[in-house]
């Protein structure tokens, strides 16, 4: 072999070695598997209240588990026909377990009694909500706030408005945090720091507008930090009648929390009375 025919050979040698690297280097590397159990000392506990969620319970947990390398993971199953509860335990979930419904927002409650960490995290069993749109809750209590609320509304383009939206935007108005528009504990995903825990008390998470309105008159740091539009993942509720009885609890809490405020800020809400001579009236 002629030494111009070694350099060519040699030169598509050293090519194929070249290329051959440069493809194991561009493969995808597997993720890192995340522990399918509890972490020992939790920094965040995720709290997801389910019932016949055995079709979505698995994915829950798994993107909540993406949130933290220290994360605990409390389901609530409560009423479940199915095996939600089975999934859960084999998700390495910590699952509390009840035969009958607790009723709306209850699971809540029992979730953040039994949480360890310093940052709780509500999310819903039936919502499939990606780690990444989860983790901007955490981030926010972990620097600071004490509430950090979904930035989502609800629907407000309609002609006629939604009782629970038009319900939502009086609360703040009421409250003084006008620039907090729509935004609620109502909706999930949001977070709480143990401090707020405490203020608050477990007790009130059941009856969410009225555990956000103690906190705003608790002076606790509530901040909108990250817009997760829920209403277009839950599933149509079916009306018994024409009416809506979630509808009508959540209407019902926004009036006790009105109450809270009157209570707190006096019967105007702390609100002037423009210089009314009202004793001239008979």
């Amino acid at each position: 072999m002629s030494l111009k025919q070694h350099r060519r050979t040699s030169a598509r040698r050293s090519g194929r070695r070249a290329s051959q690297a440069a493809r194991r280097n561009s493969r995808p590397r597997p993720a890192a598997v995340l522990p399918a159990v509890n972490h020992p000392e939790p920094y965040v506990s995720v709290i997801i209240p389910a019932m016949n969620e055995a079709r979505t319970i698995a994915a829950v947990i798994a993107e909540a588990r993406g949130v933290h390398p220290r994360c605990e993971v409390i389901v609530i199953v409560n009423g479940s026909a199915d095996n939600t509860a089975e999934i859960a335990y084999s998700m390495g979930a910590k699952v509390l377990s009840f035969t009958y419904p607790l009723g709306h927002d209850v699971g809540r409650s029992v979730g953040a009694e039994a949480a360890r960490g310093e940052i709780l995290l509500f999310t819903d069993g039936d919502l499939v909500i990606p780690a990444a749109e989860l983790r901007p809750f955490v981030e926010a209590v972990s620097g600071g706030e004490d509430v950090a609320l979904n930035n989502y509304s609800g629907p407000v383009r309609s002609r006629f408005p939604h009782p629970v939206v038009l319900s939502k935007y009086a609360l703040n108005i009421m409250l003084g945090r006008p620039d907090l528009q729509g935004y609620s504990l109502t909706a999930v995903p949001h977070a709480l720091s143990r401090a707020a825990l405490t203020a608050l008390g477990s007790a009130s998470l059941s009856r969410p507008p009225l555990a956000y309105a103690r906190a705003v008159l608790e002076g606790l740091k509530v901040k909108a930090v990250h817009k997760v539009p829920v209403g277009r993942m839950n599933a149509v509720r079916r009306k018994a009648e024409g009416k809506d009885p979630l509808q009508e609890i959540i209407l019902r809490d926004h009036l006790e929390a009105v109450a809270l405020l009157l209570e707190r800020r006096g019967k105007r809400a702390g609100y002037g009375d423009a210089g009314r001579r009202r004793e001239m009236v008979r």
